[in-house]
């Protein structure tokens, strides 16, 4: 388990390879707005660029996709749509510094200043947002964000947040000095991503063939299909759902890869059938370029086939 302090330490890599975004001096405060404490299923009307940057950290502790594209601009709005689903998720984590999706709720402190609490099983986050510098279409809020087991507030982050009044609504700018520029990160973070889920397939084929043999040993065959690998719907496992994979293994697709399984070599001698499994990019170029191949003999190969399947002469994964 990560430490607390694990979910704080990277906050000045949330972004990498972004322009700077330069703030002018001479912003005119936001006037505050009032409001009672109220949970984020029906968060008080907060106005103007304090309500907006509530409501988008509330679609990301939640992980609420299209509610958090609301508060994105046109232009990042359509590179966030590229986006795969893991990468919008990494995106919305870094917002509010945690790995998983928590219950959101949206308070005021006793000035009306918005407040969001972010609770994940492993910890529990505090944003509380300060007033508004303004100018023209362009809003920066300080906001604060701490650990609630942080009674001394030693590791408060004092973040600033930028807006951007798009079509008479306010959308999210700048993170930090950084500028949030999706369609310039694109293809670094298809890079990093690729990495990723390449990893996970091979992991992935590991798992299947592990649970392929523990099928074997149990029923005394192969299973028909990866489905009979997956988890019953109903009471015990058996036969036709043996509880050895997740659900999404089961159906063939998991983390931006296709898995295959071909039973191959059964002899009529009595020697034990044999099996191959296969992994693809289900997004050649996004979710992936190596397709993967775990040959009858149990070993791995991996090769960059555009998309298509592997097979035992692609070259050997060390």
């Amino acid at each position: 388990m990560r430490s607390r302090k694990g979910y704080f330490s990277g906050q000045s890599c949330l972004l990498t390879c972004v322009f700077l975004f330069a703030a002018a001096n001479g912003f005119a405060q936001e006037s505050s707005t009032k409001t009672t404490s109220t949970l984020a299923s029906a968060p008080a009307p907060v106005a103007g660029p304090s309500g907006a940057l509530r409501d988008a950290l509330l679609a990301a502790c939640s992980q609420t996709q299209a509610e958090f594209a609301r508060y994105l601009t046109a232009r990042n709005k359509e590179a966030f749509s590229r986006m795969t689903p893991a990468a919008r998720v990494a995106l919305m984590k870094r917002f509010v510094l945690l790995n998983e999706p928590g219950k959101a709720t949206a308070s005021a402190n006793p000035v009306g200043r918005p407040i969001v609490r972010c609770e994940t099983p492993e910890v529990t986050t505090e944003m509380q947002i300060g007033g508004a510098e303004l100018r023209d279409n362009v809003a920066f809020l300080p906001l604060d964000l701490r650990d609630t087991a942080d009674m001394t507030g030693e590791n408060v982050h004092v973040i600033t947040m930028g807006l951007v009044r798009e079509d008479g609504e306010w959308k999210l700018l700048s993170l930090g000095v950084l500028f949030l520029d999706l369609p310039a990160l694109e293809v670094e973070w298809d890079t990093q991503e690729m990495e990723t889920t390449e990893s996970g397939a091979i992991v992935a084929l590991k798992k299947i063939a592990d649970a392929l043999e523990a099928y074997r040993q149990k029923f005394g065959r192969l299973p028909e299909s990866l489905a009979n690998l997956g988890p019953p719907l109903h009471g015990a496992a058996n036969g036709d759902a043996a509880g050895l994979v997740d659900s999404d293994l089961a159906t063939g697709q998991k983390n931006g890869y296709g898995f295959r399984y071909v039973i191959v070599g059964a002899s009529t001698l009595g020697a034990p059938a044999k099996c191959e499994l296969a992994a693809t990019p289900l997004q050649y170029g996004r979710t992936g370029k190596r397709s993967f191949f775990r040959d009858a003999n149990g070993v791995f190969h991996g090769a960059d086939r555009r998309g298509a399947i592997g097979n035992e002469t692609d070259p050997k994964l060390k």
